[in-house]
């Protein structure tokens, strides 16, 4: 990046954390149908119906599937239980997929900063009756705060559970420990980067670097034989998985952002690379969206020009072409 993109990405992620930003843009009836049509290139939607109708789609293209209703820090015990509710509705309206799709979500949507035991009954549950039809559960990872916590509470749910898997950002420092703590348990290994900005102290910054510590922590999962989903679009990332044959493993897929490098994604499966699209939907998008633009930074004159012109936003770029 540029100074001024990474001064923009900077901006971007301080805006997203913002609640009184955040607050004027949801009350706005000016800026709220603008931002939510900018958003609807990474959001499918609103409502849970919205995320199926794209993920038959792109199914029917031969694509695989994970799902996420959007949201984080619950603090209230009924809303909590309507988070679960929803996601219980999710696994069953997913069931009727072709094939398995990943539920994804974060700890603290289920109830994790209320009390642990709570987002732990919650997931114990979703991922008993996610086992039913198939579909396997992803715990997505949140800020270092919360890190301990989250990896602390998979160590408990994969003694129970083989149908749930984590995600570990390879910008921590302490992701190599924790990569090791899990590669002995059953369950998937979603690697990222990391999105969240965090202190220099405990994590590398967009570099070669931290490439270089992606590939480390791919290959431990790898010698482990745990199944993982290589989730990037950095293209020299990918081009160096490739090289080292690691997305030609049957436990092994690459996994992108609806709306983000389709182009990549189409020109992976016609290599007969499994490819799995992350999808989400729900009215907690403002986040979303900041830390979408705010990881490509010259994406937000893609968003301006979709506030005006919604119609630039389909799916067709997910279609198998040929590339010379």
């Amino acid at each position: 990046m540029t100074v001024d993109e990474q001064n923009t990405a900077h901006i971007l992620r301080t805006i997203a954390r913002d609640e009184r930003i955040k607050e004027a843009v949801l009350q706005s009836p000016q800026l709220y149908p603008l931002l939510l049509a900018a958003a609807k290139r990474y959001v499918t939607g609103e409502a849970r119906e919205d995320a199926m109708a794209v993920g038959k789609r792109l199914e029917s293209m031969g694509y695989r599937l994970s799902v996420e209703q959007i949201g984080e820090n619950t603090l209230d015990v009924e809303a909590a239980n309507q988070v679960q509710q929803e996601f219980l509705a999710l696994i069953k309206d997913c069931a009727e997929l072709k094939a398995p799709a990943g539920i994804s979500f974060d700890l603290s949507h289920l109830g994790l900063l209320i009390q642990p035991e709570t987002a732990f009954a919650h997931v114990d549950e979703l991922a008993e009756v996610a086992k039913q039809s198939g579909q396997y559960l992803m715990i997505s990872m949140e800020e270092s705060a919360k890190t301990e916590a989250i990896v602390s509470m998979y160590e408990r749910l994969a003694q129970r559970h083989e149908n749930v898997g984590i995600t570990i950002q390879a910008h921590l420092h302490r992701s190599l420990e924790d990569i090791k703590r899990v590669a002995g348990l059953p369950g998937k290994v979603r690697l990222v980067k990391g999105a969240f900005m965090e202190p220099h102290e405990i994590a590398l910054p967009r570099s070669t670097e931290l490439n270089e510590r992606y590939l480390q922590l791919a290959d431990i999962c790898l010698q482990a034989g745990k199944p993982c989903s290589f989730a990037t679009h950095d293209q020299s990332l990918v081009e160096a998985l490739k090289q080292r044959d690691y997305v030609s493993r049957a436990n092994v897929e690459m996994e992108l952002l609806y709306g983000v490098r389709p182009e990549l994604a189409s020109r992976l499966r016609e290599q007969g690379v499994p490819v799995r699209i992350y999808l989400t939907y729900g009215t907690k998008w403002f986040l979303y969206l900041c830390h979408r633009l705010a990881e490509y930074p010259p994406h937000v004159h893609q968003a301006i020009a979709d506030m005006f012109d919604p119609s630039r936003i389909d799916d067709a770029a997910y279609k198998v072409a040929t590339y010379k």
